[in-house]
């Protein structure tokens, strides 16, 4: 057997100090101090004599000899938990830890989950929200709600797919906007803040194409903001447009705070699609979950 195996602790702190690219955040995940970590990579590179990282202000950057050994770790550990997974299957009941975007997970999934936690007491459900892809086969996550259709999909890592829906998008305001710039026709909307947000991704020069309007995207206004519930926020403030679905945007007009000045939608819009891990060992539980999204969707 080939003596640098003994590495093998060291190359697990270096897959997810490599996947970071941060030695705090790896420390994080792997529940140790951020020296400890440090301590871990040095003596890995020392015993391997070669550079695995560089520093680049905050974060930490593979070297090329770096890159070339963390394809083959991440490959290999993928291979190890893949086998363990199939030799291994947890019962129904347990923890299940669920991946969505913040808008998704605030304005969707928070307000249903009761349903499935009463149709299911002994599957506790955590929520995990960013608005940066999962890693299903390493990370945290057990299956992820994501918005478009590619999240990892290779036939190598063996994610499922399953489709949930896909919602129309269309611009939203105040009311109080509406009424001072007597907004009543989608051009008056180049004159307003056009609010964006990360986790959305909805363009606004489609949008615009759509309702027969010519977009110069250098000479409108735009906010750049993380989340949906802060563009919301701007939005209700008065603070301009942000585009967004029914479904995540409803309670809102509702309660009078927004508005949807135009029916014209933009299609194809947004698709919300499940993504898990086929060989997982919690796979039971995803099912249930799986099974429990659909229904709920298909009321």
């Amino acid at each position: 057997m080939d003596a640098r195996l003994h590495h093998l602790p060291g190359l697990r702190y270096f897959e997810v100090a490599a996947r970071l690219n941060s030695y705090s955040r790896a420390a994080d995940e792997l529940f140790v101090s951020q020296a400890a970590v440090s301590q871990k990579i040095r003596q890995l590179e020392d015993g391997l004599a070669c550079k695995l990282f560089v520093r680049d202000g905050r974060e930490m950057r593979l070297t090329e000899q770096g890159k070339i050994l963390y394809k083959h770790v991440s490959q290999g550990l993928e291979q190890i938990v893949t086998g363990l997974n199939q030799i291994q299957s947890e019962p129904v009941e347990g923890l299940l830890c669920v991946s969505s975007t913040p808008s998704f997970a605030s304005r969707w999934l928070l307000p249903r989950l009761w349903k499935f936690s009463t149709q299911h007491p002994n599957i506790p459900i955590r929520i995990l929200t960013s608005c940066d892809a999962p890693n299903l086969k390493q990370g945290a996550a057990d299956l992820a709600i994501w918005q478009g259709e590619e999240l990892e999909l290779t036939t190598e890592n063996k994610l499922q797919k399953r489709f949930l829906f896909e919602e129309t998008i269309y611009p939203f305001c105040s009311p109080h906007l509406a009424k001072a710039i007597n907004l009543t026709k989608p051009e008056q909307l180049l004159n307003c803040w056009l609010i964006h947000y990360e986790s959305g991704g909805y363009p606004w020069q489609s949008w615009f194409a759509q309702a027969g309007v010519t977009m110069n995207k250098e000479s409108v206004q735009w906010m750049d903001v993380s989340t949906f519930d802060h563009a919301m926020n701007a939005v209700m403030a008065g603070h301009g447009a942000c585009l967004a679905s029914d479904s995540l945007a409803s309670d809102y007009v509702e309660r009078g705070l927004l508005i949807k000045p135009f029916d014209i939608g933009m299609t194809p819009g947004i698709q919300f699609n499940l993504f898990y891990d086929e060989s997982s060992p919690r796979r039971d539980r995803i099912a249930a979950f799986s099974n429990w999204l659909h229904s709920e969707i298909a009321e």
